[in-house]
C-alpha cells in the first residue's frame, strides 16, 4: 500500500458530504492535514500549483468513520499491550473506512490491563494510518451476570480509586467507560466520569429500568452494544433494553453484523433511537481480516467459522466485522440514509468520544479524515489527517 503525503491538495468531483448540506459535484481543498475549504464545484477558486484528485461524479465523499469499540484486527490485539500491535490495527483500518479509534481494553487481571494502558500512553500516531484519539476501558466494573466473553474472574466492583490510577497511567486518554452502574459504587463512578467529561456507558449490566434510569440521572450517556451483555426487555419488566430505547439522552451502540442482533431487531432500534442517537461499531477481535480458524480473547481459545467468532461454551466473542460491512448492513436491514450512516459512523462516535471539534464532519478546520465510497458503499479511498491511507487496487 503506497502512502500519499501531499501538504496541499484539492479533490474535486463526486458528492461531498459536507456538515450541513451536499455539494454535487463538490471539492474540497486539504492543507497540512486539515479541510481548508469545501464547497461546489462551480464556486471552486482557481489555484496555482496545487495538486488536483479528480473523483468520478458518482462516487460519494463522507467524513471518516470513527469507530469507538474495537478490540482488534489484522492478528493484532489491544490487549497485547504491544506497539506493533496498536500499529498494525492503525495500519489496516482504512482498507474498511475506518480513521479513527478507540482501542478498546476489556476485562482482565488489573496488571494486564495496566499494561495496556501504559502501552497506549506510549504510542505515537503515525502519519497515513487511523488516529488512536483515546480508550474505551470496556470492564472491569461489569456484572457477573452478563459477562460475555470478558473473564468472570477478573470482574471488580466500580472503584473510583481504581479509575482515577488507571486514567493518570494512561496519560488521562481513557475517553469512555463501560461498566455496570446497579454494581455498588456503580452510580458514584457514573457521577464521577460525567464531571471529567469521559462518557459512561451500560454495557455488561443487569441494571432493571429504573437503575438505568438513576444512572443517566447520574451522567450516563451511553449503551455499549445494544440487547448484547444486558437484561434483556419483557413486557412487564423493561430491563435495560427497554431503558436504553426509551431514554432519549442515551445513544446506543450496535454490532450490525447480522449475528449479534437479528435484523429486524436492528430496524426496531434504529426506528425507536433514529440515526441521531445511533453509534455503529464493530467490536472487532484480531481475526478481523484472518481466515477463518483458532484464535484467543483475554487468554481464552476462540473458534472462527464463517466469520462467527465464539468461546468454546458457544458465546460469541467480538465480532469479525468490518465498518464497512457494517455500513451496508444497517443500509440493508433499515433503508437509512447517506445523512443517517454519516451520523452513526462519524458525528455521533465523535460527540461521544469528545472529539467532534476536530473529527466527526467535513468542515473548515477539522482533520481531514476522509472516505471516498461507491454507491454500493464499498471504501475507494480512505484519507487520515491529510494522507491517503488506502486506495482500492484497480483489476
Amino acid at each position: 500500500m503506497r502512502c500519499f503525503t501531499m501538504n496541499d491538495y484539492i479533490m474535486e468531483g463526486g458528492s461531498v458530504y459536507a456538515e450541513n448540506e451536499v455539494f454535487t459535484p463538490g471539492f474540497i481543498r486539504i492543507t497540512n492535514g486539515k479541510i481548508a475549504e469545501a464547497g461546489p464545484m462551480s464556486q471552486r477558486p482557481q489555484y496555482e500549483s496545487v495538486e488536483v484528485i479528480t473523483v468520478s461524479d458518482e462516487l460519494l465523499i463522507l467524513p471518516g468513520a470513527i469507530d469507538i469499540h474495537i478490540h482488534g484486527a489484522a492478528g493484532a490485539d489491544v490487549m497485547d499491550a504491544s506497539l506493533d500491535s496498536l500499529h498494525k490495527m492503525a495500519a489496516y483500518l482504512p482498507s474498511e473506512g475506518t480513521t479513527t479509534f478507540l482501542a478498546t481494553t476489556m476485562t482482565q487481571q488489573r496488571e494486564v490491563i495496566e499494561k495496556a494502558l501504559s502501552c497506549i500512553a506510549s504510542y505515537e500516531q503515525t502519519p497515513g494510518t487511523a488516529e488512536i484519539a483515546g480508550i474505551h476501558l470496556e470492564g472491569p466494573f461489569i456484572s457477573k451476570k452478563h459477562p460475555g466473553a470478558q473473564p468472570r474472574d477478573a470482574i471488580l466492583k466500580p472503584d473510583v480509586s481504581l479509575f482515577k490510577s488507571w486514567h493518570t497511567l494512561s496519560g488521562e486518554k481513557i475517553r469512555l467507560v463501560t461498566l455496570a452502574p446497579e454494581e455498588q459504587n456503580g452510580l458514584e463512578l457514573v457521577s464521577f466520569l460525567a464531571d471529567l467529561h469521559i462518557t459512561a456507558s451500560a454495557g455488561h449490566t443487569d441494571s432493571t429500568f429504573e437503575q438505568l434510569d438513576e444512572a443517566a440521572k447520574s451522567g450516563l450517556t451511553h449503551i455499549t452494544h445494544l440487547y448484547n451483555g444486558m437484561r434483556s426487555m419483557h413486557h412487564r419488566e423493561p430491563g435495560t433494553v427497554g431503558g436504553a430505547l426509551l431514554h432519549d439522552q442515551l445513544y446506543t451502540e450496535m454490532i450490525v453484523d447480522g449475528i449479534h442482533i437479528h435484523p429486524r431487531m436492528v430496524l426496531l432500534a434504529f426506528n425507536q433511537k433514529t440515526a441521531e442517537r445511533t453509534v455503529l461499531i464493530t467490536d472487532s477481535m484480531r481475526a478481523k481480516g484472518l481466515p477463518d480458524g483458532e484464535y484467543e480473547l483475554g487468554g481464552q481459545a476462540v473458534s472462527v467459522t464463517n466469520g462467527k467468532a465464539i468461546l468454546r461454551d458457544g458465546t460469541l466473542a467480538g465480532s469479525t466485522l468490518s465498518m464497512q460491512k457494517a455500513i451496508q448492513n444497517m443500509r440493508e436491514f433499515t433503508g437509512c440514509t447517506v445523512q443517517d450512516i454519516i451520523k452513526m459512523t462519524a458525528e455521533n462516535p465523535a460527540k461521544q468520544a469528545h472529539l467532534y471539534d476536530r473529527k466527526g464532519s467535513i468542515t473548515v478546520g477539522k482533520d481531514a479524515d476522509i472516505v471516498i465510497y461507491d454507491k454500493e458503499l464499498r471504501v475507494q479511498k480512505t484519507i487520515c489527517r491529510g494522507m491517503i491511507a488506502f486506495q482500492k487496487e484497480t483489476k
